[in-house]
């Protein structure tokens, strides 16, 4: 132990320097300069202290840290030096100190437990990170036992133990039955914290078989299950009926009834047990009880209160649950089990530890040399921790002498520091619970001034205004600033400047004559630099006419004028408002350079408006109020506003009333609708008029309330419909007696600007709200929820209040009283309020990214502990980039994207993914200070998706036979490409499509010849992508093979598609591709379709009929159900292709939907329609379907369609062509062109899935 040591008379200075605050160089945040200065390490990121890794993964242990220039990494395992390179499991990652180690592919996890530590070095010092313990979790299998039956007799207690196998970290525990269904709980059966099921007493129902305690362990994402437990309760009826059939009629039998018995402690035993818990962590105590009735539980705290808002009961009240426990929590808590035949009660001794935590953790300096500084690192807990401090990672008492420093317990003390003094420190605060580990550098910076203003600067200021002349700067030591104006200016002195400590020079008035050039000169003892801006005074913008007020009459002209005078150099703009909103668009408002005209203006018009003056430096406006009469009739009648009132009186005087009464001027043909009181306070704000009251026109006395210490003066002004009067002349002054404040200020608020105080802010009461001289504020405050006297100042007529040295974020109670030279106000009332915010602790857990599909995922994270947030919680960010397309494998900028989730969410979706891509994600908690730390990055995948169509088809070479085909891959593959799919078909004259054939090719090819083509033929194609997803977009062009003269005129014979604009030749096909034969069909113009679907409704039944175009032989169904409802759709099979179905059984008086489908049409589907049935009837009703004449009819119907639909058949057969829309409509998509079978017959048409809304 040291001994004490007397300080001697010449180093009194060490005294002098303890009792000083010593100020570092602060750095400015500019990137260039951040560059270029030298910097110890940093520890940025780094794994938690026990961390427990999933042994089926590859283990990642994070060490991140930053300098200048840039650290090397290097680790520790268990105290000895770890050396990556001789473990080929083990690699760093580039430029980080962060470990991976590669499980995965034959490394052992278990091989890997151990104590680890990082660090990171330069040539200006080594920081190192905390000691990260790493263990493997584990989920050991349940060990098998045999278990035998419980038999209990009804009313008995019971406790089925679970005993799960010891995991890493502990299993959750629940018991669930064969079916995987929760084990209901309740007063009398629960589960307790061990993870046994606890019977209070049992009852016939919970014999069963099927008792199994589950244990889950999370971190493997594992459940085991123990074997079933067998539960037989006996009841006492049974039981007798057993004895009696045993036992003959003279023997004397029978079990006891069921009795009622005082309550018992299952858990715990005894009449007192103890619990330790440490700060900060959640205190869980526990009793169950035994008893009939079912005993009911109680908690108090002996010899105090339970904290209010962190005391929680859980388990039906078994479980007492106090978050965020403090050495205030200890004490002894009992729980007391009662039911009507008794009580027990248990007492628990808790004793609250604490790990350490910090007071004052050491804070980087940056020095200059020969300057002076300290390292601070103060720590508390219980018991109390001990300090100790590393030079560089090395223990200071074994590290390299250092002449500048002293270190003097917590403290570490630097004098006349040099550039060798340049260190990491570290500050270890340990006690049996834990320690804190703190780095914290000492930078030594020698550096000549810097200036980082921008040269030549231009600032432009309006006269009369103050102007501001930036010169940010840097340098150690800390340069001295001057400022000189023009090229040999002297040095600028006196009042006339402000001189900040930044380097801003500041002219508080600028006038015409400040403008110029003024130089800003940066020098410290390594050299001098000097900077030049320009300052231009500008003149001020004036409206030297403003519009005026109006009247106009309806359906007239009115003209606002608005003329400006300002600097020549600087471009105004002119608004004008209406109602401080844009001008109507309306034609009938012109605006002109200097004016605003309203042409035929009418009663709309009515109402206030504005010009707005704008320049790039000030702005300036003036209003006018519009009023829009009626036209006067002949002859005219004059309407103005009233005349003022005149000869007011004041009568009755009290202390808080008063009488005014007044005499009404002239109503000028416009009756006087109201007149408006008006006070001035000559004490407190002469000349100022305040709004009193108003009375209706007819009437010309009123009774004012007053205020005490307040000299009154009243004034009248009376309106009509056309405007205000004139004020009328004040009355005669009346001074009030002053009294006690009658009101606290309002809008009290307590909110912290730093993280260590609290501002107090309030209205302040006005002058007249004082009630008398002397107003004074009594402010008090006190922290929520702790045991803590009211702190009270008073303050003069101020609004504000700080409250410094405050913890972190912390609930207060406030109030503020207002007083004068007669005494207190009312007691006001409290509000809370909260310490300043700081920014968040840790990162959200457990992020998990779930991909829905190839542009959407979902991700999940572990909401962080509120007392982590340090502030109020705002929500999550979500950050997340594209890493690379994984079908280029190419790298490009990234760009991060931000989602930002409100409130305590803990989920999100991220839309607008790009497929068949690799993403990197991070989650960060939010409050009112900023952004915490982000979570590690996540990486995820999208799927493959569809391709885009390929960038472009080019036809070339034509010849008589042949055409060549170059294309290029698609932008966007989206995936891996398979194949490309060629479709193209010959186009006659007449705009008929020929027959359509496919060419799969291969996804590496990029270009293609087809042979055997007919001469003199277009043909259009169709050219699209495909990965293992399906086919992407497609295009399409057309191309016409070369002419043969000599051939058309040796043809004699016309082919199958003659007389159609061109003859039919054979073309032979390579053996990918599809032979048919080039019949020509016109396109039907329109998809196949169900339309106008009707409804005809009665009491319990509805005939439903629907129009069809499309293919014969179509098989119907019909979907109905409720209007409004969520089932799903009930489904009727139509017989045969009939256009009408009657539904049956339905119920009166209900509204319907219904829809009608074609079975193989893909789906395809008519639009919804409604119908209601009919209300029941009293009476018995005829059903229509039974009806002879009904049958009949819809015989009719049906032949009728037969009909139509046979004559349609033969038509076609005969050649028929459907009817085109257009010219373009034979150029459409091929997948809707009827196909030709190879016997010559008609193809089906293949159809597209689609819904239509509407008929075409």
């Amino acid at each position: 132990m040291m001994k004490k040591k007397s300080i001697p008379a010449s180093k009194p200075f060490l005294i002098l320097f303890l009792c000083q605050i010593i100020s570092a160089l602060d750095v400015p945040l500019d990137s260039k300069l951040l560059e270029e200065l030298s910097q110890p390490p940093t520890i940025t990121h780094q794994s938690p202290k026990d961390y427990i890794v999933d042994p089926r993964e590859n283990i990642v242990i994070q060490c991140e840290a930053k300098g200048k220039p840039p650290p090397s990494f290097s680790w520790t395992r268990n105290g000895t030096h770890f050396d990556i390179d001789k473990d080929a499991q083990v690699t760093m990652k580039p430029n980080s100190g962060t470990l991976v180690i590669n499980i995965m592919n034959g490394g052992k996890a278990e091989a890997y437990e151990g104590v680890y530590q990082c660090t990171a070095r330069n040539e200006r010092g080594a920081a190192i990170s905390n000691n990260i313990v790493i263990r493997p979790s584990r989920s050991p299998l349940w060990t098998k036992e045999k278990l035998e039956p419980h038999q209990v007799r009804e009313g008995d207690s019971l406790v089925l133990h679970c005993r799960p196998p010891v995991g890493l970290p502990p299993p959750i525990i629940f018991w669930m039955d064969n079916a995987f269904q929760r084990l209901p709980q309740s007063e009398r059966v629960s589960q307790g914290l061990n993870g046994d099921l606890y019977f209070s007493n049992v009852q016939p129902e919970d014999t069963r078989e099927d008792y199994i305690c589950y244990a889950r362990f999370n971190h493997t994402q594992t459940i085991q299950q123990k074997q079933p437990i067998s539960v037989k309760v006996f009841s006492m009826d049974s039981l007798n009926d057993t004895i009696a059939a045993n036992l003959s009629d003279t023997d004397i039998y029978g079990a006891k009834p069921v009795t009622e018995r005082q309550p018992i402690l299952l858990t715990p035993t005894g009449s007192t047990s103890t619990k330790v818990e440490l700060r900060g962590n959640v205190l869980l105590l526990e009793c169950i009880a035994a008893g009939l009735p079912t005993p009911v539980i109680r908690w108090i705290k002996e010899g105090g209160e339970l904290p209010a808002n962190r005391t929680f009961f859980e388990n039906f009240k078994k479980t007492l649950k106090i978050i965020d426990v403090s050495e205030a929590d200890s004490g002894n808590y009992k729980c007391i089990a009662r039911n009507t035949l008794g009580s027990v009660h248990h007492v628990i001794s808790v004793t609250v530890k604490a790990a350490p935590y910090w007071i004052t953790a050491p804070r980087n300096l940056v020095l200059s040399p020969g300057e002076d500084g300290t390292l601070i690192c103060r720590a508390n807990g219980n018991p109390k921790p001990s300090i100790s401090w590393l030079a560089n990672g090395v223990p200071i008492a074994i590290a390299p002498e250092d002449p500048s420093r002293k270190v003097d317990g917590d403290t570490i003390i630097f004098s006349h520091v040099q550039e060798r003094s340049s260190a990491v420190y570290q500050c270890n605060a340990s006690n049996e619970y834990g320690y804190l580990l703190a780095n914290a550098f000492v930078n030594v910076l020698a550096e000549p001034p810097r200036i980082l203003t921008p040269a030549n600067k231009l600032y432009q200021v309006i006269a009369d205004s103050p102007a501001l002349l930036d010169c940010a700067y840097f340098g150690s030591p800390k340069p001295e600033i001057e400022w000189f104006k023009g090229v040999k200016g002297s040095i600028l002195r006196g009042n006339e400047y402000v001189f900040h400590d930044n380097g801003t020079l500041e002219i508080p008035v600028a006038q015409k004559d400040s403008t110029g050039t003024y130089t800003c000169v940066a020098r410290n003892e390594l050299g001098k630099i000097q900077n030049e801006v320009h300052l231009e005074i500008k003149d001020p913008t004036m409206i030297i006419k403003q519009p005026e007020y109006k009247v106009v009459q309806r359906y007239g002209q009115v003209s606002f004028e608005c003329i400006i005078k300002h600097d020549s150099t600087l471009l105004p703009t002119v608004i004008w408002l209406k109602d401080n909103d844009e001008l109507p668009d309306d034609e009938r408002f012109l605006v002109g350079k200097d004016n605003l005209t309203i042409m035929n203006v009418t009663d709309k018009d009515d109402g206030t408006y504005t010009c707005i003056v704008n320049t790039t430096l000030d702005s300036v406006s003036a209003s006018a109020v519009l009023t829009v009469v009626a036209a006067p009739p002949t002859p005219a009648i004059i309407y103005a506003r009233p005349n003022p009132p005149f000869d007011l009186e004041l009568t009755g005087q009290l202390e808080r009333s008063i009488e005014l009464s007044w005499i009404p001027g002239d109503e000028n043909n416009s009756p006087i609708t109201h007149f408006v009181i008006e006070y001035e306070d000559g004490l407190h704000e002469p000349g100022v008029w305040h709004y009193q009251t108003e009375v209706p026109g007819t009437q010309t006395t009123v009774q004012l309330k007053l205020s005490p210490y307040v000299n009154y003066s009243f004034r009248v002004v009376a309106v009509n419909k056309i405007g205000r009067s004139q004020p009328s002349e004040p009355s005669e002054q009346y001074l009030t007696k002053s009294a006690n404040p009658d009101e606290n200020p309002a809008n009290v608020q307590g909110v912290g600007s730093e993280p260590d105080n609290l501002v107090i802010t309030w209205e302040s009461l006005k002058g007249f709200q004082s009630n008398g001289p002397g107003l004074q504020y009594k402010v008090s405050w006190r922290q929520k929820d702790v045991d803590d006297e009211w702190t009270s100042v008073i303050v003069a007529n101020v609004s504000k209040y700080i409250v410094s040295g405050t913890p972190t974020f912390v609930p207060y109670e406030i109030k503020v009283q207002a007083l004068n030279d007669l005494g207190y106000a009312p007691e006001p009332s409290e509000v809370i309020g909260h310490s300043g915010e700081d920014l968040p602790m840790v990162a959200p857990g457990n992020v998990q990214v779930h991909v829905v599909n190839s542009t959407l995922a979902k991700v999940h994270w572990d909401p962080v502990p509120l007392k982590t947030v340090r502030g109020h919680l705002q929500g999550y960010k979500v950050y997340y980039w594209k890493v690379q397309s994984l079908s280029r494998r190419s790298r490009r900028h990234v760009e991060k994207k931000i989602l930002t989730f409100r409130g305590n969410k803990t989920f999100g979706m991220l839309p607008g993914l790009e497929p068949y891509s690799s993403y990197k994600l991070n989650v960060r908690v939010v409050n009112g200070k900023g952004e915490g730390p982000a979570s590690p990055d996540k990486v995820f995948k999208t799927p493959e998706g569809v391709p885009s169509s390929p960038s472009y088809l080019k036809i070339t070479n034509p010849t008589l036979d042949s055409l060549t085909l170059e294309w290029g891959s698609p932008t966007h593959p989206n995936g891996v490409l398979t194949s490309y799919i060629l479709k193209f078909q010959p186009i006659n004259n007449t705009h008929e499509l020929g027959p359509l054939v496919e060419i799969r090719i291969p996804a590496n090819e990029s270009s293609l010849i087809l042979k055997n083509l007919n001469y003199s033929t277009r043909y259009k194609f169709y050219f699209n992508a495909q990965t293992s997803v399906g086919s992407g977009s497609q295009i399409t062009e057309e191309a016409v093979t070369i002419m043969d003269e000599g051939k058309m005129a040796g043809i004699l014979h016309p082919a199958v598609g003659a007389g159609k604009g061109y003859s039919e030749i054979l073309f032979e096909t390579s053996p990918v591709m599809h032979t048919v034969r080039p019949t020509f069909y016109k396109v039907q113009p329109l998809y196949p379709r169900i339309r106008n679907v009707t409804t005809a409704a009665a009491e319990t039944y509805a005939n439903i009929s629907w129009e069809y175009e499309g293919p014969d032989h179509a098989n119907f169904y019909v979907e109905y159900g409720v209007a409004g409802s969520k089932e799903d759709w009930k489904k009727e099979i139509v017989n045969g292709s009939r256009s009408f179905f009657v539904l049956k059984g339905l119920t009166p008086g209900t509204a319907y939907k219904v829809r009608v489908g074609a079975e193989g049409l893909s789906g395809f589907r008519s639009s919804e329609d409604v119908f209601e049935t009919g209300p029941a009837m009293a009476s018995r009703q005829v059903d229509i379907a039974t009806q002879g004449w009904f049958i009949g009819l819809m015989c009719a119907v049906a032949l009728l369609i037969l009909i139509l639909l046979i004559v349609c058949f033969i038509r076609r057969n005969k050649g028929g062509k459907y009817p085109v829309k257009e010219k373009e409509d034979a150029h459409a998509d091929p997948e809707i062109q009827p196909m030709k079978e190879d016997d010559g017959t008609f193809g089906e048409y293949r159809l597209f899935s689609f819904v239509s809304s509407a008929p075409f």
